[in-house]
Order: C-alpha cells, then sequence, then structure tokens
C-alpha cells in the first residue's frame, strides 16, 4: 500500500509517498481502507522530528504521521464484539508510532478507536472530529468543573477551540472565548457567552470582568503560563504540547495527551452522536491529494487556519 511519511526529520519537503506492506487485521483489530486523513499541527511535530524530542523515540523510520482517519470497514479480525459491519463508513482515532499513522491508504487498528462516521457526512468531513474533539473533551474532564462554572477558551476560533467551546456548553458551563474582530461571529455562534478580542493582555482583560478569575481555562492558543493571572487562586489551565507546572496562587498548568483515550470508544461514539446532531460544527478548509501532502503541511505552517486540512487517498 502506499502512504505519506518521512525517513528524515525536515520540512514539508520531507514528506514522500512510501510503499508499506499491505496491513491484515489481527486479533482485536478492525482493518479500514482510509479515504481521508485531516492534517493537524501535531502532523507537523512528527514530521520535524518535534515530537521525538518531547516524548524520545519509541519506533524506527519511516515516520508516517496522522491521528485522524476516516474510511471503510474491510474487515474484522477475531476476538471482537461490534456492531460494526464490513462496507460500514467509519472513523478512526490513531495514536501514530513508526510507520503507524493515518497518512495511509490502509490501517489496521484497534477496534475500540472506531466507530461509525455520522450520518451524512463525507469521509474529508469525519476525518477531522475525533482527535480535536477528544481532545477537548479530555481537557473538559480533567477541569471537572461544575455545572454553571466559568471556563476561558484561548483560540477559540481553531477547530479545537471550536470543539471546546461546544463541548463546554454542552456541559453548562459558561464560557468566556477570545477571537480576532473577524472570527467574534463564529465563535459566538459556537456558543460562547463573552467573546473578548484576541490579544496578549487576555489575561488581563478576563480578571476586569472576573475580579476573582475564571473557574478553569482551556489552551488552545498556547498562552501557557501567561493565561494563569485569568484564573482563580488553585484553578487549572489545561495545556497542549506538555506545558506543565505550577503558576501563582496556586494556579496549576496541567497538560493533556488525547492519545491514551484513543481507545476510549464510549466517548468517541458520544463525539459522533453530537457531531451527527450538528452539535459539533466541522469545518474543511481544502482537501489535497496524497501526492500534495507536502503543499498541505505548508499551508498549514503559515498559521490562521479556522478548520482543518484533509488528505484524499
Amino acid at each position: 500500500m502506499k502512504a505519506v511519511g518521512l525517513t528524515d526529520f525536515g520540512g514539508p519537503e520531507a514528506l514522500q509517498i512510501l510503499e508499506l506492506p499491505d496491513p491484515v487485521a489481527g486479533p482485536g483489530q478492525l482493518l479500514i481502507r482510509v479515504h481521508a486523513a485531516a492534517v493537524n499541527p501535531t502532523d507537523a511535530l512528527i514530521r520535524s522530528g518535534t515530537h521525538v524530542k518531547m516524548f524520545g523515540r519509541t519506533a524506527p523510520p519511516p515516520y508516517v504521521p496522522g491521528m485522524d482517519a476516516a474510511g471503510v470497514l474491510m474487515a474484522i479480525g477475531e476476538d471482537i464484539e461490534t456492531d460494526l459491519k464490513v462496507g460500514d463508513h467509519v472513523m478512526a482515532f490513531i495514536a501514530p508510532n513508526g510507520s503507524y499513522g493515518a497518512y495511509s491508504e490502509m490501517l489496521a487498528v484497534p477496534a475500540n478507536s472506531v466507530v461509525k462516521a455520522p450520518k451524512g457526512m463525507s469521509h474529508v468531513e469525519a476525518c477531522t472530529i475525533l482527535m480535536n474533539a477528544m481532545t477537548a473533551r479530555v481537557a473538559l474532564d480533567t477541569l471537572a468543573l461544575k455545572p454553571g462554572s466559568t471556563v476561558l477558551i484561548s483560540g477559540a476560533a481553531g477547530t479545537f477551540g471550536g470543539y471546546a467551546v461546544q463541548l463546554a456548553k454542552e456541559d453548562g458551563l459558561m464560557v468566556v472565548a477570545d477571537a480576532s474582530e473577524a472570527d467574534e461571529d463564529a465563535v459566538a455562534g459556537f456558543g460562547a457567552d463573552l467573546v473578548l478580542r484576541r490579544g496578549d493582555d487576555l489575561a488581563e482583560r478576563v480578571r476586569e470582568r472576573f475580579p476573582d478569575g475564571v473557574d478553569g481555562a482551556i489552551d488552545g492558543a498556547l498562552f501557557n503560563e501567561r493565561l494563569a493571572p485569568a484564573v482563580r487562586d488553585g484553578g487549572t489551565v489545561i495545556t497542549l504540547r506538555m506545558q506543565t507546572g505550577e503558576a501563582d496562587r496556586g494556579v496549576r498548568l496541567t497538560p493533556v495527551r488525547s492519545k491514551f483515550h484513543s481507545e476510549d470508544r464510549e466517548k468517541l461514539d458520544k463525539l459522533r452522536r453530537l457531531a451527527e446532531e450538528g452539535k459539533l460544527t466541522i469545518r474543511v478548509i481544502a482537501s489535497y491529494p496524497k501526492e500534495k501532502a507536502n503543499e498541505a503541511h505548508r499551508r498549514l505552517e503559515q498559521g490562521g487556519l479556522r478548520g482543518r486540512l484533509v488528505l484524499e487517498f
């Protein structure tokens, strides 16, 4: 089969078409014919080698990025009880390792990491849901705020941030979010109760509205410790990219790694249902054939995306 990957870390030009052995569905696995894979910022970290620097090398090259796949179920391995059937349109949350990644024509994946695709959605749309939505779900579960509590979500116009806003509203939270002038209407449309102008002084402006601080924060914009002043004493800022530590007043910086929840099928299926009900907004910016994966990564690195890029297989 063909996959998009790399043998040496580098820029977008490092991505190439690889020939890899066809996978088979072993015990506890499902075999998927992948039709679309989302291009996420994490994929660029894998490609550049930053991921290895953060977590160490766990498998030899080649490296195939990709955490989100959608396609058709081809085969069901042994020792599986599932309501899925061969031929179903499905989506999967991939925890990439070495040559195992979503940028592949076929994948043999743990059965619990696969759910049906939302009814009426294309493969391109379906592949943009699970990783970002699960990361947002885990962030909210880590905060464990009671209904009526206030949560600040930075980077709310992005895919992860938008899902975080919508899931927070499902949890009954009051959402404070940031946005540029151009994104204010979109972020309000996700359900944010208060939208503040994006900027480096976000924490200070939150404090103007909430003198004691919000109850917790989810940092999609990578402010890290600079967001801590917005949070009440002893509160928590959920961070991405493993930023951790403790700021003033006992405010904790707590990272989330959604890959450890890639086989939480109950949560994955709930996210599927929310998407099917229109409670998660699907935003696809553009799709590229697999041969133009380097172009997709160049566009990703330009920043400013308000949705996902997708590779089609």
